[in-house]
């Protein structure tokens, strides 16, 4: 009887480990040198290299998991500041697409667009295979079901919110991931304690929101890092978190003292799709 009960008890400890081994997706194999030179890369634009001391891209995209080989999907990349380091990063053997809102909807959807696809165009030998897919945030669809091995966003979950998609998106994100697929997830992290009501358009949301919208659509968290975190933020500013850099939207106003705080705190999520049984 004992024997038996320790071979069911075994069989649960491994089989649980297995299964969670299953959803966890392997570690990156990206080298700190490849980083480094695409890192260093002379396309990239200098104003966003110089962020790159608030937005830690390497350590972020080693958390991420992310493979040379992986067909990543980027949701509203806006300027291209982390195109400029996957698209080369993933040109050989893996597949880049930034997923831009439908350029017919709005002129600034029109001007991002326009933008991202000129700053394509203009260099392909780091961006001549990436792709560039349109959405509509109404009636989001990021390709064919279960197509990509990645899906990123970096600082957007609070704009699906104020427009009332976020529910639908993060849906349209778990269909196009394969089973054991990653989702990476960067956003500006409110006050503890603090609601999502609280911070309507203020830029910040509860870390605890953003993770019940992932698990609602069928994620599980499989990770969190503190690799974004910024403790000078208070997150109590006029004109919320962009009065923060780089926006400074109030200009001149106590610019000295916003630049000595840096950009803002932010979560950085690991979630998966689990895989089928």
């Amino acid at each position: 009887m004992k024997k038996t009960l320790i071979a069911c008890s075994l069989t649960a400890l491994f089989g649980s480990t297995l299964a969670m081994a299953a959803e966890t997706p392997p570690a990156s194999n990206i080298t700190h040198e490849q980083f480094a030179k695409v890192l260093a890369g002379d396309w990239r634009l200098p104003q966003n290299s110089a962020r790159d001391q608030y937005r830690h891209p390497e350590p972020t995209l080693q958390f991420f998991g992310l493979r040379a080989n992986q067909t990543l999907i980027e949701i509203t990349p806006g300027n291209g500041w982390y195109s400029e380091i996957l698209a080369p990063l993933l040109k050989d053997k893996g597949h880049y697409i930034a997923a831009v809102v439908d350029p017919a909807l709005n002129d600034y959807a029109k001007r991002g667009a326009d933008g991202l696809k000129q700053k394509f165009a203009a260099d392909p030998e780091h961006y001549g295979k990436a792709q560039i897919i349109e959405y509509n945030p109404k009636l989001p669809s990021f390709g064919k079901p279960a197509s990509a091995d990645v899906v990123l966003t970096f600082r957007n979950v609070h704009n699906w919110t104020d427009s009332k998609n976020e529910v639908a998106t993060f849906k349209a994100v778990y269909d196009v991931l394969k089973p054991g697929g990653t989702l990476g997830v960067v956003d500006h992290r409110a006050k503890a304690g603090t609601t999502a009501q609280d911070n309507q358009n203020n830029g910040y949301l509860p870390t605890d929101y953003v993770v019940k919208l992932a698990t609602d659509a069928g994620f599980k968290l499989v990770g969190e890092s503190e690799v974004n975190a910024n403790p000078k933020d208070t997150k109590d500013y006029p004109e919320g978190v962009w009065t923060l850099p780089p926006s400074y939207v109030l200009g001149d106003q106590d610019r000295a003292k916003y630049q000595a705080i840096g950009e803002s705190d932010r979560m950085t999520l690991r979630f998966v799709k689990p895989a089928k049984k």
